[in-house]
């Protein structure tokens, strides 16, 4: 018997229908029992009509009601008693509380200006509404500065919408028609596990399943090869790839002719570009990389699945423009299991989000809307600026110069301001959806500017998170079992609607009420504080009108949960070409890129840590102060060389969500360097031993695992743990850099070096 009909057979029962609202593309549609004697729910399954995610969760979201009903819930508003940090608090009305909080933003704003007020948010909820709907109308009636949401993926999404035009590509149900998948810098069986029964379909009609990644992940162990390659240097093995292909003559040249544009000049650039001189970044052989291109020209159709870790590194925007070209190269997009899939959200870009938000950022961007409705606020200029979230550090800095380097400057052509030109400083900082406190780069100088005491700090959260310590207000916010909300996906075609199934613990608000009670304290009374979450959510579904959406109705999505937009099936975006590009080609030769001050043809940005040993020495030299052994450890280092650090999530926390879930610690155990065993037998390191892991930015203490299962002179901190369960109350972002990448201004997670010791103490 299912377990809708289980419940469905128990008259005290009610199922609610709702969606997993996680920073993942698969966007689970879930059910929930709830007993109505109670209240309560007591049961969460994956829904088993749902066509992609077919009745799975996965091993986080299983536990989602042992997070809604943890005893550490934030069920009352809180004010600051002790110091910042200390997460000493006392409970306070919520009258009381968003009176307090607006009137500081008022004595802020007349002070120093709306844009001394920084919203701070990014993907604990995807949903339109909690996520970014409400929040977007608050923070432009104030006229608050703006935040360029780009800690994720925006360097990947300008790279591919250089090539592609935008942010489409496969549907993941058409891998199961490859007969070769390339899985490039996504482990999918963590992070998209849902796309792995369409892999296995595709490997059960003889297909082969290629993993290119610098650790021999979950994915790559249950593939047939894994590829290993040297953090940060993906977009060189395109480019000898592009070189095997042109020079064996191995492309189609009916739809290269028909359907791009450059491929004469593409074919000059990649002259120099052969396996060899690849083989020297890559730590391929020059062999494995012909063999690889060969392989992807040969058998079709063939696909390729990249994701947000190939990008996470200094030339991360071009590898990945620089991957799409591939597809197009070999005609791949005219087969249906032939193509690449980054992300499915450009399938939504035509939905009219102007009852939500009228000023969005880049098409593609998950969880990047900007700011709605064109209202700027009292006193507020017409543009007000637009921070990067990666330099919260900086942007919480008193200091003008950092001020004005925290200022978003996506693209070369971006003028920096001047400190003149920066703004006045921040002063009040809010909070939602986010523990900056642990997952933003350069944690030292976030964590100071977080201390300051001449700074507001407004947290809305489900737990007292590291963020949540530094508050000076912290206000309980609602779980996705507790509120209602709409999501996309951003790797499959489906829209989900989710229904609240119990009533909100505690005092607990949904974000949408939040931000009301916060515009009402402030005297606001427009119109858009005054809908209802249900009203604002059938007036979004009422106004797409186009014909993707054709038949999606708010008695639809109640009555199933979940809506298919309207492309055929197979999906063949470009069989024809039609690319939604300035040419309506697959652009080997971007315009556009030169205008934005790129070079337009695909070519190799290496990561920032191929900066040779020398000028790499010589910069920590000057900069590194750790403590007194630090002199000593850098005379040291042509036996201790500095090794690549990456940090990918570990397999059952999502960024920090549910890293506080007992059962999930469990698994995970403790936070861990994965080190491979040459690099611990030259620094006497055995698992278990306790290590210091340390650059110019910081230190972290974490427990070694000797492992094979990664490439040598890389290591690997399975994160994102929170500070405070952690050694020293120290995450891995103690030591990752504010760096950008070379497209979007995006993090560079991937892409840091550090020395590796066994800690004595």
């Amino acid at each position: 018997m299912s377990k809708i009909d289980l419940y469905a057979a128990r008259a005290t029962y009610t199922v609610v229908t709702g969606a997993c609202p996680h920073d993942c593309p698969d966007t689970c549609s879930w059910q929930v029992a709830v007993d109505t004697t109670s209240g309560y729910a007591t049961d969460i399954w994956g829904h088993a009509n749902h066509p992609f995610t077919q009745g799975r969760l996965c091993g986080k979201v299983d536990r989602y009601l042992e997070r809604t009903y943890h005893a550490e819930r934030l069920t009352r508003p809180l004010r600051r008693v002790g110091p910042k940090g200390s997460g000493q608090f006392e409970p306070i009305e919520w009258k009381e509380a968003t009176a307090e909080i607006a009137d500081r933003l008022r004595s802020i704003r007349a002070t120093y200006g709306s844009e001394a007020v920084l919203p701070y948010s990014y993907s604990g909820t995807l949903g339109f509404l909690q996520g970014e709907g409400m929040a977007t109308r608050f923070f432009t009636r104030i006229g608050a500065s703006r935040l360029a949401r780009t800690i994720c993926s925006e360097a990947g999404f300008e790279g591919y919408c250089y090539t592609i035009g935008a942010a489409e590509g496969m549907l993941p149900e058409d891998f199961a028609h490859a007969r070769l998948i390339l899985i490039w810098g996504s482990n999918t069986l963590t992070s998209n596990q849902h796309l792995w029964p369409f892999v296995q379909a595709a490997r059960r009609q003889g297909a082969r399943v290629l993993v290119i990644d610098p650790a021999n992940t979950r994915t790559a162990q249950a593939a047939d090869e894994w590829i290993p390659i040297r953090p940060g240097t993906d977009g060189a093995l395109a480019l000898a790839m592009i070189h095997v292909i042109i020079s064996e003559g191995l492309y189609d040249t009916s739809y290269v002719a028909r359907y791009t544009l450059g491929f004469d000049r593409l074919a000059e650039c990649v002259q120099e570009w052969t396996p060899v001189r690849a083989a020297h970044i890559t730590g391929l052989p020059a062999e494995r990389i012909g063999a690889l291109a060969r392989e992807y020209a040969r058998l079709r159709p063939a696909a390729i699945r990249i994701n947000y870790g190939l990008q996470r590194h200094y030339g991360g925007g071009m590898a990945v423009r620089t991957i799409s070209c591939l597809p197009a190269l070999v005609g791949a997009w005219r087969e249906q299991g032939g193509g690449i899939q980054l992300s499915s959200s450009g399938l939504f870009r035509q939905m009219d989000k102007s009852g939500l938000y009228a000023q969005g950022s880049h098409e593609g961007s998950e969880a990047s809307v900007q700011f709605p409705m064109g209202h700027t606020g009292e006193d507020a200029p017409a543009a007000p600026r637009t921070i990067n979230m990666n330099r919260l550090g900086d942007a919480l800095s008193l200091e003008p110069a950092l001020l004005a380097r925290a200022h978003y400057r996506p693209r070369p052509v971006d003028r920096a301001p001047t400190p003149e030109q920066a703004g006045p400083p921040v002063k009040a900082l809010i909070v939602y959806n986010c523990n900056p406190a642990a997952v933003t780069p350069d944690q030292c100088a976030v964590l100071a500017g977080l201390r300051r005491d001449d700074l507001l700090t407004v947290v809305l959260e489900h737990f007292q998170t590291d963020t949540a310590d530094y508050a000076d207000y912290v206000l309980p916010a609602t779980t996705q079992l507790e509120h209602w909300d709409i999501h996309r996906s951003y790797g499959h075609a489906y829209l989900a609607l989710n229904r609240p199934a119990i009533a909100p613990i505690g005092e607990a608000l949904p974000n949408s009420m939040i931000f009301r009670r916060l515009a009402a304290a402030l005297g606001y009374t427009d119109g858009c504080f005054a809908e209802t979450d249900e009203q604002i959510l059938r007036t979004f579904v009422a106004a797409q009108t186009h014909e993707r959406f054709a038949g999606l109705s708010w008695e639809r999505l109640l009555a199933d949960g979940f809506f298919r937009v309207n492309v055929p099936t197979p999906y063949l975006p470009f069989a024809e070409g039609n690319f939604p590009t300035p040419s309506g080609k697959c652009e080997f030769y971007s315009a556009r890129m030169a205008e934005d001050g790129y070079e337009p043809l695909p070519t190799y940005t290496a990561p920032k840590w191929e900066r040779s040993e020398a000028e790499e020495s010589m910069a920590d030299a000057q900069r590194i102060l750790v403590n007194e052994a630090a002199d000593d450890e850098l005379s040291l280092s042509s036996h201790n060389p500095q090794l690549v650090c990456i940090s990918p999530p570990a397999h059952s926390f999502l960024n920090t969500t549910f890293a506080n879930v007992s059962r999930l610690i469990q698994r995970e155990v403790e936070p861990l360097l994965c080190i491979h065993p040459d690099d611990a037998a030259s620094r006497d390191i055995v698992s278990g031993d306790r290590v210091r892991v340390y650059n110019e930015r910081g230190e972290v203490e974490l427990t070694a695992k000797v492992t094979g299962n990664l490439i040598a002179g890389t290591v690997l901190a399975p994160g994102i743990w929170w500070a405070k369960f952690s050694p020293g109350r120290r995450n891995i972002n103690q030591i990752t850099p504010a760096d950008e990448t070379d497209m979007g201004a995006s993090a560079t997670f991937y892409d840091v070096r550090v020395w590796v010791v066994r800690n004595c103490v």
